[in-house]
C-alpha cells in the first residue's frame, strides 16, 4: 500500500510491536519515568519508519545518495537512539514471568545461543559491524539489493540488528555485552568511523560509477549524472554518517575525564 510516497512495509509491524512492549513494560516496571529516554526510544522507532516507509525508500531506487542516507539511518541513527531508551528492562518486563525465566536460561546457558553471546562481545561486534558495512557495498552485493526485494530486506535487517550489537558496546548495558571503559569506547567508535571514511573516499574519488544499477538508469531526479550521484553518496556517508560516531566519541571521552560521571543517578540524564 502506498500514499504519496509513504508505504506500509512489514517493518512497521515490528516497530508497532516494539512500541507496544516498551509501553506495556513501562506500566509494570517500577521505576521513575525517564522522559528523555522515552523520547530517544520513540525517535529510534520513528527513524526506522522514516527510512523504510517514507518516500526515502522509493527514492533510494533512483538516487544512490538517498539510498546511502537510508542506510545511515538504519545502522548509525536508529540503533543508538533505541539503546539510549534503555529498552531491555522495560520490554522484558512486558513479557510473562514464565517466558522470561525460560528465555533467560536459554540465552545464558544454551549451546545454540553461544554464537550470539560470542558476537555480542566488543571485538566480534566491531568486526561484524564493519565487515557487514563493507561487504554490502561490494558491487555485486549492492546491485543485488536493488534488483531483489528479499536481498534488500536482508541487507536492511543486518544493518539494523548488527548495528544494535555494535552500539550496545558503547551506549546501553544490555544482557549480552561487556562494558568498555570510556577511552576504549572512544577508540572503538573512532576505528569504526575510519572504516566508513575509507569507504566514503572510494565513492568520492573514483572517476567511474561503481554500481551498474545506478549507472544504467536512464533518468535520475534532478538530472544529475551517475558519477555526481555517487560522489554525493560518498559525501553523505562521510559527513552525515560521522555524526553519531562523533557524538559517541565526545560523550565517551567526557565520561572518561569526568571522575563523577559514574556516580550520578542514572535517572537524571541520558548516559552512555
Amino acid at each position: 500500500m502506498s500514499w504519496g510516497g509513504w508505504s506500509v512495509q512489514p517493518s512497521l509491524l515490528y516497530v508497532a510491536l516494539a512500541a507496544g512492549l516498551y509501553w506495556q513494560g513501562g506500566r509494570v516496571y517500577r521505576r521513575p519515568r525517564e522522559p528523555l529516554r522515552e523520547l530517544a526510544f520513540a525517535g529510534g522507532l520513528l527513524t526506522i519508519v522514516l527510512a523504510l516507509d517514507s518516500p526515502i525508500d522509493s527514492y533510494s531506487q533512483q538516487l544512490f545518495w538517498v539510498h546511502m542516507a537510508q542506510h545511515i539511518l538504519l545502522f548509525s541513527v536508529a540503533p543508538p537512539l533505541i539503546l539510549l531508551g534503555r529498552p531491555w528492562p522495560r520490554m522484558w518486563r512486558a513479557l510473562s514471568l514464565d517466558f522470561r525465566t525460560k528465555a533467560g536460561r536459554t540465552l545464558v546457558r544454551s549451546r545454540w545461543t553461544a554464537p550470539l553471546r560470542a558476537i555480542a562481545r566488543p571485538i566480534p561486534a566491531w568486526l561484524l559491524f564493519n565487515i557487514t558495512l563493507v561487504a554490502w557495498h561490494i558491487p555485486a552485493a549492492y546491485n543485488a539489493t536493488l534488483t531483489n526485494g528479499a536481498v534488500h530486506d536482508l541487507e536492511h535487517a543486518m544493518f539494523f540488528f548488527i548495528g544494535l550489537l555494535f552500539w550496545a558496546q558503547v551506549i546501553d548495558p544490555g544482557p549480552l555485552r561487556r562494558r568498555l571503559p570510556g577511552v576504549a569506547r572512544a577508540a572503538y567508535v573512532a576505528a569504526a568511523m575510519v572504516v566508513s571514511w575509507l569507504l566514503a573516499l572510494v565513492l568520492v574519488f573514483d572517476q567511474h560509477p561503481i554500481y551498474s544499477y545506478y549507472a544504467g538508469l536512464a533518468h535520475r531526479p534532478g538530472g544529475i549524472s551517475a558519477l555526481s550521484d555517487q560522489q554525493l553518496a560518498g559525501g553523505v556517508m562521510w559527513v552525515l554518517g560521522s555524526v553519531s560516531y562523533t557524538i559517541a566519541m565526545m560523550a565517551s571521552v567526557y565520561r572518561w575525564l569526568d571522575p563523577n560521571a559514574n556516580t550520578r543517578p542514572r535517572s537524571t540524564a541520558l548516559t552512555t
